[in-house]
């Protein structure tokens, strides 16, 4: 019997490494849209990298890995976060597993009704492909959440721009977390 060894892989406390694995950085300047006010950040300071690692395979039916690395920053007291988005097929779910740090994975239903999950150091998330979500990092280190997804999910950030998430998290000058209903 043949035995070969993994072309990739995934170091609890590092990052997605080998064959196929697509690192992507998000900058303040390409962010700057997902924040209620201006932070005064430099342009270029990296606020978030997804490493993502598709198998090169034709099944329709395959499944993605990936990991978030959310940098622990505020921009104008609003706490970190990513883009956010729904799926396009609204019938793929998500799994979110939390590896370090500590924040919340906001969630939106189709109406607009908005809650949060905390995720923190072994915490498992499903997303139901009907709602949206984001990671927010509401904590003083990086926080770093792997997530499983089918091939065919896509993401729809357009639906997210379209209906914004119904809260907004901030932390005060003591490290007190706000949460800010936005009206729509």
């Amino acid at each position: 019997m043949k035995v070969l060894k993994s072309t990739v892989y995934h170091p609890i406390d590092d990052v997605i490494k080998g064959e196929n694995v697509i690192k992507s950085t998000k900058v303040y300047k390409d962010a700057k849209s997902f924040y209620l006010n201006d932070g005064c950040l430099d342009e270029e300071t990296g606020m978030y990298d997804v490493y993502s690692y598709t198998p090169d395979t034709t099944c329709k039916a395959s499944l993605n890995w990936g990991l978030t690395v959310l940098y622990p920053l505020t921009v104008d007291g609003e706490c970190n976060m990513t883009r956010g988005h729904w799926h396009e097929n609204r019938e793929c779910t998500e799994i979110y597993y939390g590896i370090s740090g500590k924040g919340l994975l906001m969630l939106m239903d189709e109406e607009g009704n908005t809650w949060a999950e905390e995720v923190c150091e072994g915490s498992l998330h499903h997303i139901d492909g009907h709602f949206a979500h984001r990671l927010i990092n509401t904590g003083e280190e990086v926080m770093k959440v792997a997530a499983c997804w089918g091939k065919e999910a896509g993401h729809d950030y357009a639906a997210v721009e379209a209906m914004p998430f119904g809260y907004r998290v901030f932390k005060d000058k003591n490290g007190k977390l706000l949460f800010k209903e936005v009206k729509r």
